[in-house]
C-alpha cells in the first residue's frame, strides 16, 4: 500500500516562498515518476509539476514555470516543490501524487496517478 504524506504548506504574502515536501512509502520510490497537483476552492484539481523517476526530466504547467521547481531525493523517498514568487492565484490545496502502475516520465495527466496524499493548504495573501 503506497502512502504519501505532504508537509510544508502555510500562509505567505505575495512574493514569498514555500517548500512543500512529500514522503512516500510502500514501494520502491525510485521506480516511479511523481507529481504535484492543486485544487483551489470551487475549481477542479489541476496539474502543477511532475518529475521523472530519475529526476532528470521535469514538467510544469505554464502558470508556474520559472517560479516553481520540483525535485526528488530517491535515497530519502522524498519529492519537493519549491515555490517562489508566490501569487494569490496559487492559493489551493496541494496534493502529492504517485502512479498506480509503472510510469517513468513526468506525466501531466491526472489519470496516470492513482495514489494521492491528504493535501496541504497553501494560502497566499495579497
Amino acid at each position: 500500500q503506497v502512502q504519501l504524506v505532504e508537509s510544508g504548506g502555510g500562509l505567505v504574502q505575495a512574493g514569498g516562498s514555500l517548500r512543500l515536501s512529500c514522503t512516500a512509502s510502500g514501494r520502491t520510490f525510485s521506480n516511479f515518476a511523481m507529481g504535484w497537483f492543486r485544487q483551489a476552492p470551487g475549481k477542479e484539481r489541476e496539474f502543477v509539476a511532475a518529475i521523472s523517476r530519475s529526476g532528470g526530466s521535469t514538467n510544469y504547467v505554464d502558470s508556474v514555470k520559472g517560479r516553481f521547481t520540483i525535485s526528488r531525493d530517491n535515497a530519502k523517498n522524498l519529492v519537493y516543490l519549491q515555490m517562489n514568487v508566490l501569487e494569490p492565484e496559487d492559493t489551493a490545496v496541494y496534493y502529492c501524487a504517485a502512479p498506480q502502475s509503472w510510469l517513468s516520465g513526468p506525466s501531466a495527466r491526472m489519470t496516470e496517478y492513482g495514489y494521492w496524499g491528504q493535501g496541504t493548504q497553501v494560502t497566499v495573501s495579497s
